[in-house]
């Protein structure tokens, strides 16, 4: 039986500036198939998606859906023609229920009834394997079920070709095979679906075929049956790579940070750490593995000074050359560092928290070392060549050192993030999702940086959402599940299924290795 193009994208360019995003790209996306889009940070794939979704317009090109030439300059014209694309950033209304989330989206007229709205919800769940409650309230739910409502309000608005982007970033695996057997649910059904992501072995998972993009460039579109991670990766980069994080035995192991009963409650009233204790060692990769917002964000910023705590927690800081502990509870980032202690940070907030939009990656350097300098006038020649470095050796896309980082693609902005933290040659290095949003080739880059700093005797800490990952990288990962210590496991001996059941707290492990 021949195959029938749900949607086919014809000699598609987009440019911003000098920067071309996108270069006569053709591609055909089936009915009843799932696609993955690879590439390599700022190769276009969100570009080309955001094109379809109705967020850009192309340049030229023509897009045609179902067979039918159309032109979609709006998220209006994307749903009216079948499209709907699911953000990795939900778009949900937190004090509103399912139903009335799923209500602001639709453009039914006459007298409106979110009863009958429920019901459909439920046969939308019980045709694909959804589970969902139409009269939750979005607060009350897990990241999981915040995704589903989002699926669910584009395949009520008649959808039946479906953008994910990075579905599986903050799922357990538990809640990822769960998601995986809807997705094939519904492309058995005829939809077609395609998937922008990351990680290659959940690509090898689930999808038909895949499509590689390269600078904005469509390469090839391949069988997912005929591919291999290496086949793949090579593709995205146009050259033979490794992909080994070659984790090593740590060497000396002394204890570096000691945090002791620290309980930290949010503006809302919220306890988010409750009663954490673990020890950080130096030459060691600590891993975090967790649900989104179990407490990884705020234990990393009550370690570097940036988050208030309870009294009665303990975070106790022990030096290299033996001297006296140091306590940092109760201290500012600048306090800590007059204190001797050589602490870097990358934040889960790029932009917000760990980079200044506005700025070039010069200057970005400079708010690192400003300080450094016994000189009234602002030492700009150093950080200039460090910002020169970590464009070269991190290969960040952008048209100069001085090009405000806001304009860069995610990825790049964490590349630059990353680079300049590990370049203040840390004692202790708080990383949160360092890889976040970052092709496969830099992620190795990242990952082999990060066991550079462990050799050197760096305690490390990785907050990461890829199990497999952590697994291979970490020497051991302590488990957070609702503010909570759910367990501290050798990263060598454990399970993917085990962290994963410790994440939901369907596990109990009191070891601490």
């Amino acid at each position: 039986m021949e195959k029938q193009a749900a949607v086919e994208l014809r000699n598609i360019n987009k440019t911003f500036g000098t920067i071309i995003a996108n270069k006569d790209v053709n591609l055909i996306v089936y009915k009843g198939e799932i696609l993955s889009l690879l590439g390599e940070n700022g190769s276009g794939k969100t570009t080309l998606m955001n094109m379809l979704s109705g967020i850009y317009y192309p340049d030229s090109g023509e897009i045609i859906v179902n067979g039918e030439h159309v032109s979609i300059s709006s998220p209006r014209d994307s749903f009216a023609n079948g499209i709907g694309m699911i953000h990795q950033h939900f778009k949900l209304v937190d004090v509103f229920t399912a139903v009335e989330n799923v209500a602001l989206v639709t453009n039914e007229s006459g007298k409106y009834s979110l009863k009958s709205t429920a019901k459909k919800i439920n046969e939308i769940c019980d045709k694909y394997g959804f589970e969902l409650d139409p009269y939750q309230k979005v607060y009350n739910m897990s990241v999981s079920q915040k995704q589903t409502l989002e699926i669910i309000k584009v395949l009520y608005c008649g959808a039946n070709i479906l953008i994910l982007d990075e579905p599986t970033a903050v799922l357990t695996p538990q809640e990822t095979e769960r998601l995986f057997s809807v997705i094939r649910n519904m492309r058995d059904d005829g939809k077609s679906i395609i998937i922008i992501t990351h990680k290659l072995h959940e690509v090898l998972e689930i999808s038909d075929r895949v499509a590689i993009l390269r600078k904005g460039e469509m390469i090839d579109t391949v069988e997912t049956k005929n591919a291999t991670e290496l086949s793949l990766t090579e593709m995205m980069v146009g050259q033979k790579v490794e992909l080994n994080i070659g984790r090593t035995e740590p060497v000396n192991p002394q204890p570096r940070i000691k945090v002791e009963n620290l309980n930290c409650i949010n503006s809302d009233g919220v306890k988010v750490l409750d009663n954490v204790s673990f020890t950080l060692n130096s030459g060691e990769i600590l891993g975090i593995a967790g649900i989104s917002g179990c407490g990884q964000k705020e234990l990393l910023e009550s370690i570097a000074g940036l988050q208030h705590v309870e009294n009665g927690s303990k975070i106790t800081f022990f030096p290299p050359d033996n001297s006296k502990p140091k306590e940092l509870i109760g201290k500012s980032p600048r306090k800590i560092r007059e204190l001797g202690v050589s602490l870097s940070f990358v934040p889960e907030d790029r932009l917000g928290m760990g980079l200044v939009g506005s700025m070039g990656m010069t200057e970005n350097m400079m708010l690192r070392y400003y300080t450094n300098s016994n000189s009234i006038f602002t030492d700009k020649k150093t950080p200039q060549e460090l910002a020169s470095r970590i464009k070269n050796e991190l290969e960040v896309i952008t048209p100069s050192i001085d090009t405000p980082v806001r304009t860069l693609s995610g990825g790049n902005v964490q590349k630059v993030l990353v680079g300049r933290e590990i370049a203040a040659s840390p004692i202790v290095l708080l990383t949160a999702y360092a890889v976040r949003g970052l092709d496969i080739n830099t992620s190795y880059t990242i990952y082999n940086l990060l066991n550079e700093q462990k050799k050197r005797g760096v305690a490390v800490v990785y907050v990461g959402e890829d199990l497999d990952v952590l697994l291979e990288l970490s020497d051991r990962i302590m488990v957070l599940c609702g503010g909570k210590v759910n367990g501290i496991v050798d990263a060598r001996t454990t399970t993917k299924a085990e962290v994963g059941m410790l994440m939901t707290n369907l596990g109990k492990d009191s070891r601490n290795i």
